[in-house]
């Protein structure tokens, strides 16, 4: 048995595809368009937005007379107005490590403008468990006692079912190593520590952090999910330019008053 500690990983992002972008623009009459975004993601959700009015410049749309000038101006305006569909057009991709299965139960239940692969237990072999311990039961002794004697027993007792059903043995087929595999992951606690692999637009990824940093959220959800909202509000600034942050119980609440764009 080990401890951990929760990581969060980066990955990938969406990218910009200049060639189609300048032929785009060139078909609308538009070439000499430019944004400051400061991001990729940030000028395709601009692009997407603003082909919806024509609104490049003044005069391409009758109807239009004046536009909005600068990408942090023009994103401020589609998340006040909540034009949320927007946001959908770009995903990052995020690897959260040394999480919890608990984590992990409540993360798959946002379903919506995301993606999920998480680390299965069919295949991997628990032979020795992590272990996250949340404020309440570290800062107790006697709990910290029963949590960690208790992974140990676990950990123990996959290891003593490998070595009865001779897992490591030449002979035994994957297939069935795998069958037995899962039977004895039905034993290990759901805090043990495991990987998953999470993409979500970024209308989504906005909600989720609106939700998951909130002081009545799950403990180490919002320790995830505030790490994840630094990194967001770091690299992406005008898609998360609204927010303001709170520290609760030592973890950040990100707050904004255009919820749920």
């Amino acid at each position: 048995m080990h401890k951990t500690q929760p990581k969060i990983f980066l990955v990938g992002e969406t990218t910009a595809v200049e060639e189609g972008i300048n032929d785009f623009l060139k078909h609308i009459g538009a070439p000499d368009w430019k944004t400051d975004a400061p991001s990729d993601s940030e000028k395709i959700e601009e692009i997407m937005g603003r082909l919806c009015y024509r609104s490049f410049g003044a005069g391409l749309n009758p109807n239009v007379k004046r536009v909005r000038e600068g990408n942090r101006t023009y994103l401020q305006n589609v998340v006040a107005v909540k034009h949320g569909s927007v946001l959908e057009h770009t995903v990052v991709n995020f690897i959260f490590a040394d999480v919890s299965r608990v984590l992990t139960h409540e993360l798959v239940r946002h379903r919506a403008g995301t993606a999920i692969s998480q680390e299965s237990l069919r295949f991997v072999r628990l032979d020795d468990l992590g272990q996250w311990l949340p404020t309440v039961i570290r800062e107790d002794e006697q709990a910290t006692e029963i949590f960690v004697k208790t992974f140990e027993q676990l950990e123990e007792l996959q290891l003593q079912l490998a070595e009865h059903f001779d897992l490591d043995g030449e002979k035994m087929p994957f297939a069935q190593k795998k069958i037995i595999t899962s039977a004895m992951r039905r034993i290990a606690p759901i805090g043990l520590s495991t990987s998953i692999g999470w993409s979500a637009n970024m209308r989504a990824l906005r909600h989720l952090i609106e939700m998951r940093t909130e002081p009545v959220a799950e403990e180490e959800i919002r320790l995830v999910f505030g790490q994840v909202a630094e990194i967001c509000q770091r690299r992406y600034p005008n898609i998360f330019a609204d927010y303001e942050i709170e520290m609760v119980e030592g973890l950040p609440w990100y707050r904004t008053v255009n919820r749920k764009v």
